[in-house]
């Protein structure tokens, strides 16, 4: 699954664009795209900006796959508010990040996360990413939310296979962790992961894709040759903070025809994206 870039030209989303990345991603394998990610830069769309994304991506997609909708916010009637759009528009689920700079207790995660659950009927994806958010969501509260019907997963982005592990121990089979670290992919699937929300997909569809239908398939060897040829891309993803790396990346790629983003996020200082450029050469991506 791609957490896909939103691009911009001249300081709005380009909607041409976005629709030529999805069908790129669709051409690629991908099971599912997920807009308004923080690789969608979500944090620095309006609210009628972040529908207008989701209502694109499950236009353009129109079933062919899933479209799995970023509605979190660190203010629990706004990330309500913008679950239901999802839901409303056509959003097969939602991944909804924990709330991050307030910092809540495991006690306000759980609330969090259960209003909404409770709230909006749709299935949910956790999404943790505590370098980002300020906090962690431990294995024992996604235990506990586990237990709510329509929460059925977690993109785990801590980058601790303690974290992941204690999670698929407490939850069981039945609850889908996927990996939400690009470079741990293949270990993750090895302890249990039922795959990946990637970033790097955006570049490289077809091989995230493939490294992921090969394990399924019982071809480790496969998957674990496709996983070290991806590491270094992996890698160069955050040379720079995402989706710095990932735009610049599709620019050199003539899919996207700059890495605009928007402040406070700036483009890539000269040296890294020189070692970016030496690694898409590397992958035969440019």
């Amino acid at each position: 699954m791609t957490a896909i870039v939103t691009p911009f030209k001249n300081g709005e989303v380009d909607e041409e664009k976005f629709r030529e990345l999805i069908e790129f991603q669709i051409a690629g394998g991908i099971k599912a795209i997920i807009p308004c990610g923080t690789t969608g830069e979500s944090a620095t769309l309006t609210h009628d900006e972040h529908n207008r994304v989701i209502e694109i991506a499950i236009d353009q997609v129109k079933g062919r796959i899933l479209v799995i909708a970023g509605t979190g916010s660190n203010n629990t009637v706004e990330a309500l508010k913008l679950t239901k759009k999802a839901k409303d528009e056509g959003a097969d689920a939602a991944l909804i990040i924990t709330p991050y700079y307030n910092k809540p207790t495991q006690e306000g995660l759980y609330q969090h996360f259960k209003k909404i659950a409770e709230s909006v009927d749709i299935p949910i994806i956790l999404y943790n990413v505590p370098g980002r958010t300020g906090v962690c969501i431990d294995p024992a509260t996604v235990a506990r939310l586990a237990k709510i019907t329509n929460i059925i997963g977690i993109k785990e982005a801590s980058g601790s296979m303690k974290q992941a592990t204690d999670i698929i121990g407490l939850c069981g089979e039945d609850f889908i962790v996927l990996s939400g670290e690009d470079s741990l992919v293949y270990p993750l699937l090895c302890v249990g992961g039922r795959g990946v929300i990637s970033v790097t997909s955006n570049v490289a569809p077809r091989d995230m894709s493939a490294l992921c239908d090969e394990f399924f398939a019982d071809n480790h060897e496969t998957a674990r040759k496709l996983y070290y040829k991806l590491l270094p891309l992996c890698h160069a993803m955050f040379y720079e903070t995402n989706p710095g790396p990932v735009k610049t990346a599709l620019a050199m790629m003539g899919k996207l025809e700059s890495g605009e983003m928007r402040l406070p996020l700036v483009p890539m200082a000269e040296v890294n994206r020189s070692k970016l450029k030496e690694v898409m050469e590397k992958h035969g991506l440019i």
